[in-house]
């Protein structure tokens, strides 16, 4: 692996954003260095450190960074599509765009959903042989169902992966109007939910929340997001999260936290989106030192490495979470109580343990995050790959949103649970995951990728 990061690192052209990369990187860390640190685990299941005490609610403001990996897929998923678009074939405008939609979304999707799949099937097995075997209680039932939580956060990027086209097109046509038509979006979906009260409306800004902050990474992309304009969103994010807070129903954590009433999270709300705005602009104020950082050839490879390994690292992080907890627990180790003295002084062995874990699983499967070779689109006599992709990747985003609802837990009692108002069990949610995937590989080959 050493000598594949020197190649990779030596040979990266002059023109690549590297902060982008950094960024890519630190915010899955911050992702996973934040769930080992609030799990509250005790013998009788899994609280939340935030709820335990309430004062580090605030570190949410800092530590919840999702909003700038997907700021980050915008960015991304500008510049990979506008490549494929230029080795369009220019005959047959309409098969050409399904070509080019399908070598896209197979693109993007296949280095998210193959080691993700992995993921789903070894959990899948492990699972089923527990209860298999009549097993299921205690620490193992809550990590069967808690393991898969992390696949939320999949199933949105897989939304922002298939909305990339049409979405790019009204940015370039509209600009900053596009964002701010989504931002709109956003408000009055709050605005129909607290003052008017109509019911599942709140689920429509899992799309419009997280495709605004999305639509930065197209501006960004353009040079559109200058030190001036980084620090206005940094500014007005922070002002306008703080003011939706102290005046308005929404809860100080960024972050879902265990028996409240509204959650900035699930679903997404203006303030999440606000707090999102402030993240993108402080990040990019950060911009040119980062730069100036990483032209050192050390911090540089140590970007490349950890880029070539995130997104196992992400998925299984919570498994070597629950699996150092289930050590001591197996060597009656005691568990303190969360955030009482002997707790805090137990936290930089839980967490060296769950790094040390976690890099063990990363060495046995990262080899499914490995990069296939670059996509291109394909001949254009093949029309209808575009919609195959287009419903593969739904069902793939049903499928994974479905299964980190309702986890491993009952996988042969038949437990079920809602995805926003559909019931949906984690065979049926392996089931879609695993068509959606097989439609996108055929769309793929279909288009004559080669």
């Amino acid at each position: 692996m050493g000598s594949s990061v020197r190649e990779l690192a030596g040979a990266t052209p002059a023109t690549r954003d590297r902060y982008v990369d950094l960024l890519r990187v630190a915010s899955l860390g911050a992702v996973v260095l934040g769930h080992w640190l609030m799990a509250a685990v005790t013998p009788d299941g899994v609280g939340n450190l935030l709820a335990v005490v309430p004062a580090l609610q605030p570190l949410t403001w800092l530590l919840q960074v999702m909003p700038v990996f997907f700021f980050v897929g915008g960015f991304s998923h500008a510049l990979s599509y506008r490549s494929l678009l230029r080795k369009r074939p220019e005959a047959a405008p309409g098969a050409a765009a399904d070509s080019v939609y399908s070598a896209f979304l197979r693109a993007r999707l296949q280095r998210l959903l193959r080691p993700t799949m992995v993921f789903v099937l070894v959990w899948g097995a492990a699972a089923l042989l527990v209860q298999l075997l009549g097993g299921g209680g205690g620490l193992t039932g809550v990590t069967l169902r808690m393991v898969t939580q992390p696949l939320w956060f999949i199933g949105i990027y897989l939304a922002m992966v298939a909305f990339t086209p049409p979405l790019l097109k009204l940015h370039e046509r509209y600009g900053w109007g596009a964002f701010a038509g989504l931002a709109g979006a956003a408000v009055m979906v709050d605005v129909l939910r607290f003052a008017a009260g109509v019911p599942y409306v709140e689920f429509l800004n899992f799309a419009f929340v997280w495709l605004a902050v999305h639509q930065l990474g197209f501006l960004r992309a353009d040079g559109r997001i200058h030190l001036r304009r980084a620090a206005l969103l940094a500014g007005g994010g922070l002002v306008t999260a703080t003011a939706l807070v102290a005046f308005g129903p929404y809860p100080l954590s960024m972050v879902g936290m265990p028996g409240e009433k509204v959650s900035n999270m699930a679903p997404p709300t203006l303030a999440l989106l606000a707090h999102g705005l402030w993240l993108v602009g402080a990040v990019e104020l950060l911009r040119a030192p980062a730069a100036r950082l990483l032209e050192r050839p050390r911090v540089w490879h140590t970007v490349v490495a950890a880029n070539g390994v995130a997104m196992t690292a992400f998925l299984w992080h919570l498994t070597a979470m629950f699996g150092v907890y289930g050590a001591l627990l197996a060597l009656d180790v005691a568990l303190p109580e969360p955030a009482s003295a002997a707790w805090w002084a137990q936290v930089p062995l839980r967490l060296a343990l769950a790094a040390a874990l976690t890099a063990a699983l990363v060495a046995a499967f990262r080899t499914f995050e490995r990069p296939a070779a670059p996509a291109t689109p394909g001949t254009p006599g093949s029309s209808g790959a575009g919609p195959l992709a287009a419903l593969g990747a739904t069902l793939c985003l049903l499928g994974v949103l479905g299964l980190s609802i309702v986890g491993f837990g009952g996988l042969l009692d038949g437990r079920t649970a809602l995805l926003i108002a559909i019931p949906v069990s984690a065979p049926a949610a392996v089931a879609m995951t695993l068509g959606g995937w097989l439609l996108v590989e055929r769309a793929g080959r279909g288009t004559g990728e080669r």
